[in-house]
């Protein structure tokens, strides 16, 4: 499989950036290493152009006559190889050659039909969408896998969809142009597309794991049969009954900089000490019930749920990164290498063509709007990691409002999946 071509730019004026971007794509298919007709974009904006977005596809479209099919989101960040891009305009677009019987793209208002097979799917939604989590796993559902990945789209403005397909519209989109709001969109893998993603976290326990023994809906009401703000209380070493003062100050300041880390009743993931497991899910504290003695969370509780409370960790965040990038590259070298290829694979480091036997086409990276460079210790820090143990591989990305694997919507992670040949 040849590499994806990919381009990403910035400029105050959208007409400029897509030229930019267009000059980039063209010149990387006229090279032998890179696909020279493919038919599927991502495209990835942020929300400084989010009121363009439809004139941002058109023009791309008339420029890019061979590319049928348009799917991607707006961020308030987007990502691309070893740069990300937040507050201030700019887009990045990548250009996928797969075969067109294994893929269809979908939207809410064009779902996924009856006659294609999916194996996985990519997937874009609107945190506004009423049951969102729920369509998320109904999605999930439809595939053979049972795979998502992708995120939700954030934006302080539109938050704004593309999904077009064919002959530049789905049929059922009316005037719709390809540009929505509202729902899910994405593209449809079928089992022909090899994929290999990951999930990171970036979060460390600070407290020990507990059980949800009580709860109503949102709002934990005892852990291990004591009374949850009670056990919050003595894991932070707080008290909120009569605090004045700084110890006011200090209560709500702990509070605040705490999460907690839940997975189902049978999983141990929550106690790990270096970092949590893909099945891990992260959520805010909302809110505290004195009356009740409870503790209110941004999802609902289910009562055998380990818990456990935590905070976000750049060490944990920048070593968890590693991990996955690890894990993707040991399943896509070869088992066993000679050392002519061993050596091959050591000078196709950072800013390096990827050798061909990392067999790396194109990756996506969702990442939390919350995380990006700052969280990592720097402007482009956490693209940077992945540049470095990937390669200098195409790729696009946003930063999201949640984000989506397998059937689960998750917080302050990062899901990295690759093409592979």
């Amino acid at each position: 499989m040849k590499l994806f071509p990919c381009a990403h730019a910035t400029h105050p004026q959208w007409r400029m950036a897509v030229g930019l971007v267009l000059a980039q794509l063209h010149a990387q298919m006229a090279l032998p290493a890179y696909a020279g007709a493919p038919t599927l974009a991502l495209l990835y904006i942020t929300d400084h152009y989010a009121a363009d977005a439809r004139d941002i596809l058109d023009l791309l479209a008339a420029e890019l006559p061979g590319v049928t099919d348009w799917a991607g989101t707006v961020g308030v960040g987007i990502a691309a190889n070893n740069v990300e891009y937040f507050d201030e305009p700019a887009l990045v677009v990548m250009l996928c050659d797969l075969p067109a019987d294994q893929y269809r793209v979908f939207s809410g208002v064009a779902p996924l039909g009856l006659g294609f097979e999916a194996h996985t799917a990519l997937v874009h939604a609107d945190a506004e969408t009423p049951d969102v989590g729920e369509l998320i796993r109904e999605m999930a559902a439809r595939t053979e896998t049972g795979y998502l990945f992708g995120g939700l789209a954030s934006s302080r403005t539109s938050a704004v969809q593309f999904a077009v397909s064919g002959d530049g519209n789905i049929k059922g989109h009316g005037l719709a142009s390809g540009v929505f709001t509202g729902g899910l969109s994405g593209v449809a893998f079928g089992e022909g597309v090899t994929l290999v993603s990951r999930v990171t976290q970036g979060c460390l326990p600070v407290a020990p794991v507990h059980t949800v023994t009580q709860a109503d809906g949102p709002v934990l009401l005892t852990l291990d049969d004591e009374p949850a703000l009670e056990v919050l209380e003595r894991d932070l070493g707080i008290s909120i009954d009569h605090p004045q003062g700084p110890a006011l100050r200090e209560a709500i300041d702990a509070v605040r900089a705490t999460l907690v880390g839940l997975a189902a009743p049978d999983s141990d993931a929550v106690g790990r000490t270096g970092h949590f497991g893909s099945d891990v899910i992260v959520r805010h504290i909302i809110g505290l019930d004195p009356a009740r003695r409870g503790v209110a969370i941004a999802m609902a509780a289910q009562e055998g749920a380990r818990l456990t409370l935590c905070r976000r960790n750049v060490q944990a965040a920048r070593a968890d990164l590693t991990r996955i990038c690890a894990e993707i590259r040991e399943e896509l070298e070869p088992e066993t290498m000679t050392s002519e290829l061993a050596g091959a694979l050591v000078a196709a480091g950072a800013g390096a063509e990827p050798h061909p036997a990392r067999r790396i086409a194109g990756a996506i990276y969702v990442s939390c709007a919350g995380r990006g460079g700052p969280h990592f210790g720097g402007p482009s820090a956490e693209l940077q990691i992945v540049r470095h143990a990937l390669g200098d591989v195409p790729l696009v990305g946003f930063f999201a409002g949640g984000e989506i694997a397998r059937n689960h919507l998750y917080g302050y992670t990062g899901v990295l999946t690759v093409f592979t040949g």
